[in-house]
């Protein structure tokens, strides 16, 4: 059997004159989760609708679980959160991912209990209400991607993708689809999901592929893609806004390259030859209220603006997704 839930040798895809995906070639292991990472427009749903056969590449080939995309049957071995949500408004909860499930084949019995443990899981069901009573249109956005979600996982899928899950969630219902996602993991799954959000990201996923302009830019595990790209980086937090005294600190090119400003927050990157100890002497000199001073690996925000940069994601944001 293939260690690899996802092997795609070299695929291209275009539309008219626009190169959607340019020979993209990107190994999955199984049980593990994956993150297709780029800028809107940079081809990460183009190359999922490919994974899932509902278009083909001009070249190119796919394989999921140790056979062709194309294989009679495979489908139901897979789940699929879409980016553009579909539920049908007037129907029940429970009569929708009753429906959902048949259509992969699950018999209703076995049904309608995945559906109440998930409904329980996922904050939907309790003693004071239970939501999948209620029609779609009842439900909060969240609460309608959630049973979107659970649409997706009821077949008990060998591989789930999730195209920009964490997309409208408020901070609770994306920390519940976050460990869901490791409880997946931990289950043997194999979990791909698209998303132009770094630090989720960062923080679930144990491979990663940056995809910008229709290309790869890199591709690897979280940790060795960090250790590659692992420059003299400092963490910084500081007691309120900086002085203008603490500005010009920040600002001197002999001492700090490279700088991301989160206004208290700052993720630094040390000039060749520049002192970490120098630097934070500077700070305190000038006035600073350090919180925290950390010599840290880059994070996968800061990779990412540095391979695919500004322009990048301005390219990408008119392109095919």
């Amino acid at each position: 059997m293939s260690q690899l839930a996802l092997e795609i040798r070299g695929i291209t895809k275009r539309f008219a004159a626009h190169v959607a995906v340019r020979e993209l070639s990107l190994d999955v292991p199984r049980g593990a989760v994956y993150g297709l990472l780029g800028p809107n427009g940079a081809g990460k749903t183009t190359t999922i609708r490919m994974i899932l056969n509902v278009i083909a590449p001009d070249s190119g080939s796919i394989t999921v679980l140790g056979v062709p995309n194309t294989s009679p049957g495979l489908l139901d071995r897979l789940g699929y959160l879409p980016e553009e949500r579909g539920l049908y408004k007037k129907m029940q909860v429970r009569r929708l991912l009753r429906f959902l499930a048949e259509l992969k084949g699950v018999d209703g019995k076995t049904a309608d209990h995945r559906i109440t443990e998930w409904l329980e899981r996922l904050s939907l069901r309790s003693p004071e209400k239970d939501w999948g009573n209620a029609k779609v249109d009842e439900l909060s956005r969240g609460m309608q991607q959630k049973v979107q979600f659970i649409g997706t996982l009821l077949h008990d899928p060998d591989v789930i993708i999730l195209d920009e899950p964490f997309s409208g969630l408020d901070p609770i219902n994306a920390q519940a689809l976050k460990d869901t996602v490791v409880d997946l993991k931990h289950r043997g799954k194999t979990v791909i999901f698209s998303t132009h959000l770094m630090d989720n990201a960062e923080r679930l996923c144990d491979s990663v592929c940056i995809i910008a302009r229709g290309e790869k830019v890199l591709d690897g595990t979280v940790a060795g893609v960090k250790s590659e790209h692992n420059k003299q980086n400092i963490a910084l937090s500081l007691a309120g806004s900086p002085s203008d005294e603490v500005a010009a600190v920040l600002e001197d090119r002999a001492l700090v390259a490279r700088m991301d400003d989160n206004n208290r927050f700052f993720e630094l990157e040390l000039a060749p030859g520049g002192d970490a100890q120098l630097l934070l002497q500077r700070l305190v000199g000038a006035g600073a209220q350090v919180q925290r001073f950390e010599l840290i690996q880059p994070s996968l925000h800061q990779i990412f603006l540095d391979r695919v940069g500004a322009s990048g994601v301005e390219e990408g944001m008119s392109g095919h997704g």
